[in-house]
């Protein structure tokens, strides 16, 4: 098993990345997201797949143009306080490695799953100071030979024009 990294400074272009792994079968259990953009807690929504979490969490862009009719990981996105970064929006396994530390966990629990992951600890730390400004965090637990097919989606969205 592989873990692959990305961060997105649009929520939009994490949303789609998210969106693209399912519908290429790569199981929303093995895909996080975590951000802290505004953007994750500015809407509404009548659909019946969308959860009251997803409905504060997610934009009304990602939900009409991205999820359409299936909101997968997107749907069990919820509002969580990560201490020494905030209330970000979050959803997947690594926030249950990050939340696992329990009430009252340091600052660096967000930090310590990333370096566990075995990111480098200066790319922790910018991580999650990305995810303080806005940025937002994708992670995916990937088979060796399903690796390439989600380096591939999760780059095709890097860098995208606004």
């Amino acid at each position: 098993m592989r873990t692959i990294i990305r961060l997105y400074e649009r929520y939009d272009d994490a949303a789609k990345v998210v969106v693209d792994l399912e519908a290429a079968g790569i199981s929303h259990g093995d895909i996080s997201l975590i951000t802290g953009s505004d953007q994750a807690n500015n809407i509404t929504s009548d659909d019946p797949d969308i959860t009251p979490a997803a409905a504060g969490a997610v934009t009304g862009e990602a939900i009409g143009a991205v999820i359409g009719g299936s909101a997968g990981l997107l749907a069990g996105l919820g509002l969580l306080a990560i201490p020494g970064i905030g209330l970000v929006v979050a959803a997947g396994w690594l926030v249950a490695a990050v939340t696992g530390a329990g009430a009252g966990a340091a600052a660096g629990s967000l930090l310590g799953a990333l370096i566990g992951l075995g990111v480098s600890e200066e790319h922790a730390a910018r991580h999650v100071e990305d995810i303080k400004r806005g940025g937002t965090l994708v992670t995916v637990r990937a088979a060796e030979d399903k690796a390439g097919l989600v380096v591939k989606i999760m780059d095709s969205w890097a860098d995208k024009p606004s």
